[in-house]
């Protein structure tokens, strides 16, 4: 049994732990609100633009934005969403093990430091790595968007797509993959952007609230679509900052309630060398008075 010195000593050591990650549960937790606001803050944003992409489908055709058109899929454009800490419990390893999964030729682009290590560990075509702020400013993310889609548009990749962890709850981080280009065709893109965000369907929008387009309409689908692009990794960079922070939290708590437990049963085994130590002595002592 160890000594009631070495117990003193790792009890008072479980204890800093302990106080170390209760202090990182509620900074995580801040920061999870806060990063859910300002998921929410975007939406009214997003259904405008997807309202008023609606409202053009009626009047445009299909092969009109190299966004909408379909090509042969050549090489993958990948873009990774992870943290740039770690101690956020299993979120980053299932993102890395849905890339892991990626087996056709893809360029790879990441925000983030763990999926930029993740990349250059595994030493797969990483062209290029963005660093976004923890609160995520919109021009940081526009920036990445960008380059991405110049790549897209100059034929370096054939397809745009995100991994990221999908913030359903405080303990549900959903890893996912979602394809934002090609969007294919606008009409069957709006129907399922009805069916999972809410968005009304575009002949209602047509019929409640007809719309005049000055300049024409091609003209502002082509000034419209990369805003729209933009603004849909946003909030995924944003989802994934939520998930983050959630998972965080969660890790700290499950650390804090580990350590507790490790608290009480490291201080009941001091007791008992305690005891026994007592115990030890108390026999000692009447050994010797009997045979003096």
């Amino acid at each position: 049994m160890a000594s009631t010195r070495d117990i003193r000593r790792r009890i008072k050591s479980v204890k800093n732990t302990r106080q170390i990650t209760k202090a990182m549960e509620l900074v995580a937790a801040s920061k999870m609100k806060k990063a859910q606001q300002a998921a929410l803050a975007g939406q009214p944003y997003a259904q405008l633009l997807s309202n008023m992409l609606a409202a053009l489908a009626p009047h445009v055709t299909d092969n009109l934005h190299p966004f909408l058109v379909r090509r042969t899929v050549k090489t993958r454009g990948i873009l990774l969403i992870t943290s740039d800490k770690g101690l956020c419990g299993p979120l980053n390893g299932n993102l890395f093990k849905i890339a892991s999964e990626i087996k056709t030729p893809a360029k790879f682009y990441s925000i983030g430091r763990k999926g930029t290590q993740f990349l250059a560990r595994t030493k797969r075509d990483l062209v290029a790595d963005f660093s976004v702020q923890d609160r995520v400013p919109f021009n940081e993310v526009k920036a990445a968007v960008d380059f991405i889609t110049k790549q897209y548009l100059d034929g370096m990749i054939d397809t745009v797509e995100v991994i990221f962890p999908r913030f359903k709850n405080t303990l549900v981080q959903e890893p996912v993959i979602r394809p934002v280009l090609p969007l294919d065709n606008l009409r069957e893109f709006l129907a399922a952007l009805q069916r999972h965000a809410g968005v009304v369907a575009a002949d209602e929008i047509n019929r409640n609230q007809p719309f005049e387009f000055e300049p024409e309409a091609e003209t502002v689908l082509a000034a419209l679509l990369p805003y729209y692009v933009s603004r849909e990794i946003y909030q995924f960079v944003l989802l994934a900052r939520a998930s983050e922070h959630s998972a965080r939290m969660v890790a700290m708590k499950t650390a804090k309630d580990n350590a507790t437990k490790l608290v009480g049963e490291l201080t009941l085994e001091y007791n008992k060398a305690r005891q026994a130590a007592i115990t030890q002595e108390i026999l000692e002592i009447a050994a010797a008075s009997f045979s003096a």
